[in-house]
């Protein structure tokens, strides 16, 4: 059975973005492949962070995994830095990975700009994610646009490690991405991609008068200035989140009164909110009840980074012998 990594940052809640453009996929993953899922607490520390939360995300991300559909029965779910072997991978890679490769990704250069003086961590973010990839010898990794040149080095890093320690064969898996429909989810205000940082979420946790507050504001159609004008719901962003929570015959109607000005835009969104609140009510339920019930979520990430820390012990024992190290590490 091919195996499957993949992670998400502890940013708190997940949000409609998170569960669109990647848990859904996770979930159904799961019944085809051997998955590893990680809460990737490491890499939210590459910049300014909140201290005094960390934890509190870190559990709360876990929280809603399991209550969208991850199951401990079928997949690997741990904490990343319950498992000290991938920062010793990172290490063991950054000493072969080119500073000129890191310095071109995009996403360096992009957030590098937020800095007046750039962390380290964040030009060595990739490693760090290929130590992430790697560790687990995976095969395939589910990933949006914005990851695939990340990915990519990944892949470059391996091949680099197996020309100079494989002994002639491809010992690390050359990972490969595995793309989903929704790609890129985007926000509330219909200018950037979904993201709790600019505040263009709605929490997949959140009640049914917060999706509504949140959704009523957003940005629809701007040829759309009274109710009687007609739309093109194509340039809507409320009418593609429809086509992912409404039926198809409400997506339907939906698309006839916008082109129609049958609806005014409030109309449309009521009608989304509706269908979200009843599609998320479920994965709600379940958040709450494990919430009452700390002990069984500390069991379930123990577990994991349990068998994560045995996986990652086979890879670096035969990592080190490779690279030529002393024996009698730890595992």
């Amino acid at each position: 059975m091919s195996r499957i990594f993949s992670g998400i940052q502890p940013s708190g809640e997940l949000h409609i973005g998170n569960w669109l453009g990647a848990v859904q996929n996770w979930v159904t993953l799961q019944q085809r492949y051997d998955c590893i899922f990680c809460v990737v607490d490491l890499h939210a520390v590459t910049g300014k962070y909140e201290r005094d939360t960390l934890a509190l995300r870190t559990r709360d991300m876990a929280i809603g995994l399991l209550a969208s559909g991850i199951d401990p029965g079928r997949a690997v779910l741990f904490v990343q830095s319950h498992v000290p072997g991938h920062s010793e991978l990172q290490w063991l890679l950054n000493t072969l990975t080119p500073i000129g490769e890191l310095e071109r990704m995009t996403q360096f250069k992009d957030k590098s700009q937020r800095f007046e003086s750039v962390p380290a961590g964040l030009l060595n973010y990739p490693v760090l994610m290929a130590a992430d990839i790697l560790l687990y010898r995976a095969d395939l990794v589910p990933v949006g646009d914005d990851q695939t040149q990340h990915l990519e080095l990944t892949r470059e890093i391996a091949r680099k490690w197996n020309a100079d320690f494989g002994g002639g064969e491809a010992w690390f898996p050359e990972p490969q991405p595995l793309l989903t429909d929704a790609k890129r989810i985007m926000g509330l205000d219909g200018e950037a991609k979904m993201s709790k940082s600019l505040g263009n979420t709605i929490g997949l946790l959140d009640g049914p008068e917060e999706i509504w507050q949140k959704l009523r504001p957003a940005k629809t159609d701007p040829a759309r200035v009274t109710r009687k004008d007609p739309g093109t719901p194509e340039v809507c962003n409320v009418y593609h989140l429809h086509r992912y929570f409404s039926p198809p015959e409400t997506v339907a109607v939906v698309a006839e009164n916008c082109r129609g000005a049958k609806w005014g835009c409030l109309d449309c969104k009521r009608v989304l909110a509706d269908t979200m609140i009843a599609t998320l009510a479920p994965i709600r339920e379940r958040a709450l009840d494990l919430r009452s019930h700390p002990a069984r979520v500390d069991q379930i990430l123990g577990d994991g980074a349990a068998t994560a820390r045995r996986l990652a012990g086979e890879t670096l024992r035969e990592v080190r012998a490779r690279m030529g190290f002393l024996p009698g590490a730890p595992a």
